[in-house]
């Protein structure tokens, strides 16, 4: 796999229909900095919104892959995510005319022809690989969805789909590594069955469909009438071929199917927002599911930067400020003073210790014989903490309180004993404006997560 970040040469231009609103639309894939990712901007629209590929933006996958932000969507983004990760293609601006990707041939081909023309060249970034380091798994139980995946040091997919079809009965399809994409998967076109395609036509859900960019499987008797209708909706003679799929085309592999939902995950998996080593075992995936194992990869990524970032602290080292230089900031004294040791502090950031003891008096009513450090004062105790950095801001901190203002997502993941140091963490979510901050607070023992919160507060003068 490429070690170095890249992007394109120069700007390709695509046009198209979109498969679900029938519109003709056209994409300019245009060079883009380091760790830059994939981003749409939507050009047909008033200030040319940034819709950015990102798992937490996905707003709907019913028949694809629809991505929204900024008031903007882009849907079925994820052919060309496929094609753009197969390449090893890092970052990419993406300008768009319309409300979905044109659906081409329902494969990743046009995209990576087009692509393979103008050529990529290497940035000076490494690439930031999330390198799966201990299995992940998601499931669904009612419909027998399982995804998987584990260390490797490489890109490795497995997929297996089984639609319970006498026609298309249960099919694999994998690739060894990526630069197996472009041969063996990236030609695979997106299929359905003959009931859906009735469906979406009845519900005017395929407008942009024509029959040369799919292959209808059918799982059904079929009419004459019913072939005559296809015919005069689409302008084009069809029959059931002896695969059992309307001989609208060929099939260019005997398990495309197969190889198509192996390119779609592919395209989903791109939502992690950075390229991955490791293999991905899937049955029966979807839109749906491989978003879902997208943003559970995700979160094992903000997981592992947040452990990192813990088991950075010494905590037995000088500290910026000790109680005693504590008590001169803060105005809070004991039983209310939460903070021991400060032990980092930036103009954007400030790490908090505090050692629990059973000696406090609060043990004496929480609990008696289990006692537990109550969640309300982890959060007195990160407000604290990111007190000393608001209050930094100001040369004379003694003469100023700091004022909550507001408290959001407050999360209590485990619980906290006596005998546990917690380390507070604060981070600016803005810049500091007329003395109020929004900060995001995480409190950790040990690798756990034990409280996270978004607070608002406000400096005031008083002396």
């Amino acid at each position: 796999m490429n070690t170095k970040q890249r992007t394109i040469k120069s700007e390709v231009t695509i046009s198209g229909i979109g498969l679900h609103t029938g519109k003709s639309v056209t994409l300019t894939l245009r060079p883009a900095p380091e760790n830059h990712w994939f981003k749409f901007r939507r050009i047909d629209i008033e200030d040319q919104p940034i819709v950015s590929v990102d798992a937490d933006n996905v707003s709907d996958t019913s028949r694809g892959t629809t991505i929204t932000e900024n008031g903007a969507s882009v849907s079925t983004i994820e052919h060309l995510m496929a094609a753009l990760i197969g390449l090893q293609v890092d970052n990419v601006l993406i300008d768009l005319d319309g409300p979905e990707v044109p659906i081409l041939d329902g494969s990743s081909s046009v995209f990576i022809e087009k692509l393979t023309e103008v050529g990529f060249v290497d940035q000076d970034a490494d690439r930031d690989f999330y390198e799966i380091k201990e299995n992940i798994h998601y499931s669904e139980s009612d419909r027998k969805v399982e995804i998987v995946g584990m260390p490797l040091d490489g890109y490795r997919l497995t997929c297996m789909i089984d639609f319970n079809s006498p026609v298309l009965g249960s099919q694999h399809a994998s690739i060894s590594s990526i630069y197996d994409f472009e041969k063996e998967i990236s030609s695979s076109r997106t299929f359905c069955f003959l009931h859906e395609l009735e469906a979406l036509v009845n519900n005017d859900l395929i407008k942009g469909g024509d029959l040369s960019n799919a292959i209808v499987i059918v799982d059904k008797e079929v009419s004459t009438d019913e072939l005559d209708k296809l015919q005069s909706l689409f302008n084009k003679k069809v029959t059931v071929a002896d695969e059992g799929i309307l001989d609208n085309i060929q099939l260019r592999h005997q398990n495309e199917p197969a190889r198509h939902k192996l390119l779609d995950m592919i395209g989903d998996l791109a939502l992690i927002g950075k390229p991955i080593k490791g293999h991905i075992m899937a049955a029966r995936p979807g839109h749906a599911a491989n978003v879902a194992f997208a943003k559970r990869i995700k979160n094992q990524i903000k997981r592992d930067k947040v452990k990192k970032k813990i088991n950075t602290y010494d905590i037995h080292a000088t500290p910026v400020y000790d109680t005693v230089q504590i008590m001169k900031i803060l105005p809070h004294r004991q039983p209310f003073l939460m903070i021991d040791k400060i032990l980092e502090l930036s103009q954007t950031h400030v790490v908090g210790l505090k050692n629990v003891t059973m000696n406090e008096d609060l043990f004496m009513g929480h609990f008696p014989g289990a006692p537990v450090f109550p969640g309300v004062l982890q959060i007195e105790a990160m407000a604290q903490t990111g007190g000393i950095l608001v209050l930094n801001t100001v040369p004379d901190p003694e003469n100023w309180l700091t004022l909550f203002l507001k408290i959001e997502n407050a999360r209590f993941k485990n619980q906290v004993h006596p005998g546990d140091t917690i380390i507070f963490s604060c981070e600016l979510l803005e810049p500091i404006r007329r003395g109020i901050a929004r900060m995001k607070g995480v409190g950790m023992v040990g690798e756990k997560i034990v409280s996270e919160a978004e607070l608002m507060a406000q400096i005031v003068k008083v002396k």
